[in-house]
């Protein structure tokens, strides 16, 4: 899943909330109606066809649906404003979300290689599917690939983690439909095996896919630092800032798709408190327009002395 790239500067700056929950919405529902249509309609012609590979896809394309559904449950949740229990917010619930589509197509992914795995056993058992299965498989494949194309637009746009996560499973179902419909093909050309096969590799690419995205979200649940990068960027907003001569300690960690950033920040230190405190201000104020960060916690020290702002202290003789 390619990475989210932080803005460059402050015009590209972070899209609002609402803006953010409502793109989300509107695409997650477009999906929901694609996955519908397409869940009802693979399940039934697989069956109809006697085709393993379009059935299995059918499941792919159910396991989409409650996705979609978990989707829009977290979206709701993660818009919530920050409280007592929660100071930085509700975002960790798109993480969240973003591990249950993990589990749910690692899941989904093994029961199909199970499935196909079965079939494999007794390949004299496997029919000879209809000449519709592959109309079917085709025609998914082209709902799910423009389905794809517009989610990802969209979660690009508003710079959304878990609507890339869900855009890319819908790719992964175009994929298994191009595999579906190649094992289609096979299987009427006189290699029936060919049908159980490809539903074993749309097992193993769904099984792979949840994997990832359920191993990222637990990462970014236990405070995973942001990409190097963006702690660059983020650096020298700070060190652009007037009154900053020099930044150090700078660290990060996600909270859903914003970032909590702690970083020491140098001054001269013939200045006031009160001026130091102005330039922090000033720094905080720049880092959060340009980049997509939730808190700034700034810790000042004095230039003089970088990264030993506590030696005097204490090394001081007691009284």
């Amino acid at each position: 899943m390619p990475p989210l790239s932080p803005p460059e500067d402050s015009e590209d700056t972070e899209h609002t909330t609402a803006e953010r929950a409502a793109a989300a919405s509107r695409s997650t529902w477009v999906s929901v109606l694609v996955n519908l249509v397409l869940t009802s309609t693979q399940i039934a012609a697989g069956v109809l066809t006697k085709s393993q590979g379009l059935v299995a896809d059918g499941v792919h394309s159910l396991s989409d649906l409650i996705a979609d559904f978990v989707v829009l449950l977290a979206n709701h949740h993660s818009q919530k404003d920050a409280d007592e229990d929660h100071p930085y917010g509700h975002h960790r619930y798109e993480t969240a979300a973003s591990l249950v589509l993990g589990l749910l197509l690692l899941a989904v992914g093994l029961g199909m290689l199970w499935s196909a795995v079965v079939k494999l056993e007794q390949p004299d058992a496997i029919p000879q599917v209809h000449l519709a299965a592959l109309w079917v498989a085709m025609g998914a494949l082209a709902a799910k690939e423009l389905l794809f194309r517009y989610m990802l637009a969209v979660a690009k746009r508003v710079k959304s983690s878990m609507l890339v996560a869900n855009a890319w499973h819908a790719r992964s179902d175009a994929a298994s439909s191009l595999v579906v419909g190649l094992g289609i093909i096979g299987n009427l050309a006189g290699y029936p095996i060919l049908d159980p096969i490809a539903a074993a590799i749309v097992g193993f690419m769904v099984t792979k896919m949840g994997w990832s995205f359920g191993w990222d979200a637990l990462h970014d649940l236990m405070d995973r630092a942001v990409d190097d990068e963006e702690v660059a960027a983020i650096r020298l907003t700070l060190s652009e800032t007037p009154g900053i001569m020099g930044v150090h300690d700078i660290r990060t960690r996600k909270m859903g798709d914003m970032v909590v950033v702690d970083a020491h920040i140098e001054v001269d230190a013939s200045l006031t408190v009160e001026a130091g405190h102005d330039i922090a201000v000033e720094a905080r104020s720049r880092v959060m327009q340009r980049h997509r960060v939730l808190n700034l916690m700034t810790h000042v020290d004095p230039w003089h002395r970088p990264d030993r702002d506590h030696d005097k202290a204490l090394s001081a003789p007691a009284a």
